[in-house]
């Protein structure tokens, strides 16, 4: 069998042109359109923004790093020139209800108009009231008024005095109240001994007639509050009419202003109507405040409640507003209403009411960031209330979990018109969509950006305009072509495709300041490919720490790796590290032994629960590959047992499965494996080799221990061939494949992974199932097999086996058992 051809160093690394990108450096670039590298979903974000129904938010899908808030805000930022113009929101007293304070939209810019108006009109308000209550009219007024009422509870005791005299019966004044007493003569009352020497007639009439007085006198003092009351409402009625000329004017010079809104009007109607009809109380109140404008938040009435609460201000231009809520708990979405102490008391009222990021958004745009909404207590579900009735319903934390036992404000709620965009990776709108049933009713359209694009000639155009973007933003120095190139290649590597390049912004935009930094020091007036190349060496410094211990354990001999030579059942696989932001690879044994058996391969990884269920799946595809091709005629005898040496985590995915079967078929051919090569790659129950992640690591670890022992040319790496695509490996594995001393060879088949690891030809199978070649490889393992199923059935049928023969006839035996087998298994 033929095996492909090692990998030319062109196809090891896709290298950019410096001279077919067209510019000298990136100062003659224009800026480049989001569109041209995530034309997808700005389609969908356009098609969300402009479709104004109900639940029309959206979801911006995507990897961290990728520019996906810079790249809303840009298009944010267009959009809210257009479609109309948001309102400004003011809280104001409400009359009838203090605990629920009014809600007031105004036209965009006029909101702090009608504030200011009313801050003046309060300051007006104090001196005009006491200028109105000071006056002499109304003290004359009030004086006669008083003087009036006086004089009727006066007459009215007059009367019964001289009604009583009538009768014989004096009133008099005394220090308990009043009293009616006997009268002796016009100038001297009786004493109780006088009365006694009445007779029993007088006494009774007199008796009589005290007793009908008394009634008389308990109805006048039964009288004289109502007759008050009707005083103090006349007070209250003239102190209102002397105010309503007053404030009168002073609400008549702001009624033009709002004119044209007719709920301005209605509010100024209203405190006018109460101001009118508060009267002296209210001037009572102002009298002993002074001058001081700090609300009263008790049961006092305040001129301060005229004040206007501005909630929510937008420019007078009319753009919408668009929101970053960087911190979205529960009150900075809804808003809060804030409290102080009073004599041990916690008080609010309409002017501690603050807005959350809905309001400040509402009439434009809100952008928040999935996982942050979701972490916070009760955001998630505050959000969707608010979007599912259409209203911004200020709540607590205190009032929602029932910790809240004071009387609260309950500010009426504002009607919601707003724009929602989250941010977030896609494993949180997939787990959303399944576990949340009312997000997607909220959320329907969803804006994935691209994670990697084409590297086209068109899109490495646009990737240049990219890079020169995000220089420019940076204010960093231009870059050369020859840096830009290398940019380029480096995105192919981040994005692990030659043919691909990513779209995170974010590890390119680092890198480029990194250069920059290496530029100044070097006072380059352009950046140029050797900074960038040094800012790249000194990040992968910067992270090898770990790597650089594992080679030397390996170079120690501390892990046992060889480089060299040729062992049965042991090959190098090659194992993955990922770091934070960095990955690395390194050479990692694995063995496998045989035995008799019933057919089991064993996992000695899953057996001790270090192997994760995608590595499982690997081993248990590998095991039907062998019972599929080995056991169609003999049934499996053996017991085999797989295993990374020295390995002590958790082994997860399966990118050895290729190394693992290697192994296993090398213990049942008893062959051995050439030590200088390395493997990795996936394999199918057909043998074919599947592509797998992280092969420019793998290469490149394997390829540091065989430098640091000594390139010979016969080492190298075995990688699935539809992996060749991917390779972009550092310049130094590129030039020891060109000086051939190390290669890269690209597989199909685990037959062709077979036939380089032993320098022995796989073998073929006839049409007969047979393989044609006993000494080929697969030959071998079916041999091997063959004698692990003789081994069993002599062990387990000892009286029908034979004195074993020597080894010539043992051979024949066993080809002959082989045969037959197979012709009884074919005719059942």
């Amino acid at each position: 069998m033929q095996h492909s051809a090692p990998l030319s160093p062109s196809q090891l690394y896709n290298i950019c042109d410096p001279a077919a990108l067209g510019f000298a450096d990136t100062s003659e670039l224009t800026e480049l359109d989001a569109a041209q590298i995530h034309a997808r979903a700005l389609e969908a974000l356009h098609l969300g923004l402009d479709i104004r129904h109900h639940g029309y938010n959206l979801f911006v899908l995507g990897e961290t790093g990728s520019g996906r808030h810079a790249i809303v805000q840009q298009l944010l930022q267009a959009q809210r020139r257009e479609g109309p113009p948001p309102s400004d929101w003011c809280y104001v007293y409400n009359v009838d209800n203090p605990s629920r304070p009014n809600l007031l939209h105004l036209p965009c810019g006029r909101g702090a108009t009608l504030r200011d108006d009313m801050q003046h009109f309060v300051q007006e308000l104090t001196p005009a009231i006491n200028t109105v209550f000071q006056g002499d009219e109304y003290r004359s007024r009030v004086e006669a008024m008083q003087e009036e009422e006086k004089r009727r509870e006066v007459s009215a005791l007059q009367n019964l005095g001289d009604e009583a005299n009538k009768l014989g019966v004096a009133l008099m004044r005394t220090a308990a109240g009043f009293a009616f007493v006997p009268m002796k003569d016009a100038e001297n009352t009786m004493t109780p001994e006088d009365v006694e020497k009445l007779p029993k007639a007088r006494q009774d009439e007199l008796a009589e007639h005290i007793k009908t007085l008394r009634e008389a006198l308990h109805q006048l003092f039964d009288t004289f509050p109502r007759w008050r009351r009707e005083t103090q409402n006349r007070l209250r009625q003239a102190g209102s009419e002397a105010l309503r000329e007053t404030v009168t004017h002073l609400v008549d010079d702001l009624r033009p202003r709002y004119a044209d809104l007719p709920n301005v009007s209605s509010y100024l109607d209203a405190v006018l109507q109460d101001i009118i009809e508060s009267g002296e109380s209210l001037h009572e109140t102002s009298h002993a405040e002074g001058e001081t404008e700090t609300t009263t938040l008790s049961g006092t009435i305040s001129v301060q409640r005229y004040l206007v609460n501005l909630l929510v201000e937008n420019p007078a231009d009319g753009q919408q507003p668009v929101v970053f809520e960087d911190h979205p708990t529960l009150q900075n979405l809804v808003g809060r209403i804030e409290h102080y102490v009073h004599m041990g008391t916690l008080m609010s009222n309409f002017t501690l009411i603050r807005a959350g990021a809905l309001h400040r958004a509402n009439g434009g745009f809100l952008v928040l960031d999935a996982v942050k909404v979701l972490s916070q207590p009760y955001a998630w579900e505050g959000l969707k209330r608010c979007l599912k009735a259409g209203l911004i319903r200020i709540e607590s934390l205190s009032d929602l979990i029932g910790l809240s036992s004071t009387v609260q404000l309950e500010p009426m709620p504002m009607p919601l018109d707003l724009k929602i965009v989250l941010i977030g990776e896609r494993v949180v709108y997939y787990l959303l969509s399944q576990h949340d049933p009312e997000f997607v009713s909220l959320f329907k359209i969803n804006a994935d950006m691209e994670s990697e694009i084409p590297r086209s000639p068109e899109n490495t155009a646009a990737y240049a305009r990219l890079i020169a973007t995000l220089a420019r933003r940076d204010q960093l120095r231009p870059l050369s072509a020859d840096a830009v190139a290398r940019l380029i290649e480096h995105a192919s590597r981040l994005s692990s495709d030659a043919q691909r390049l990513t779209t995170q912004t974010q590890p390119m935009d680092d890198l480029m300041r990194e250069a920059n930094h290496f530029a100044a020091r070097a006072l380059a007036p352009v950046i140029e490919r050797a900074h960038v190349q040094t800012a790249i060496d000194a990040r992968q410094h910067r992270h090898e720490r770990i790597q650089t211990r594992y080679r030397e354990e390996i170079l120690r001999g501390q892990w046992l790796v060889d480089t060299d030579g040729a062992h049965v059942g042991q090959v190098n696989g090659l194992a993955v590290v990922p770091l934070g932001d960095s990955t690395f690879a390194h050479p990692v044994r694995i063995t496998a032994t045989a035995r008799v058996g019933d057919g089991e391969v064993v996992d000695i990884e899953r057996e001790v629960k270090l192997g994760g269920p995608i590595h499982s799946k690997g081993v248990l595809i590998l095991s039907a590959f062998v019972s599929s091709r080995f056991g169609r005629q003999t049934p499996l005898s053996l017991k085999a047992s797989l295993v990374f040496e020295q390995s002590y985590g958790g082994v997860e995915g399966d990118s050895a499965s290729l190394a693992e079967l290697i192994a296993l078929l090398s213990a049942l051919a008893e062959m051995p494996l050439k030590q200088a090569l390395g493997v990795t790659g996936s394999v199918n129950q057909f043998g074919q080799v599947q592509a797998v992640g992280g092969v420019n690591e793998k290469v490149e670890g394997f390829f540091d221990i065989c430098a640091a022992r000594g390139l010979t040319g016969a080492q190298g790496v075995l990688l699935p061939a539809s992996n060749a695509c991917h390779l972009m490996l550092r310049q130094d594995v590129v030039d020891a494949v060109r000086a051939g001393r190390f290669n890269v060879w690209p597989v199909h088949t685990v037959d062709e992974a077979l036939t380089l690891l032993t320098g022995v030809d796989a073998g073929e199978m006839d049409a007969e199932g047979q393989w044609t070649d006993a000494d080929s490889v697969n030959g071998r393992v079916a041999t091997g097999l063959a004698r692990l199923a003789q081994v069993r059935q002599a062990f387990l049928h000892p009286k029908d086996t034979a004195k074993a023969p020597d080894k010539a006839a043992e051979k024949e035996a066993l080809n002959e058992a082989v045969q037959e087998t197979g012709k009884k298994t074919d005719a059942q």
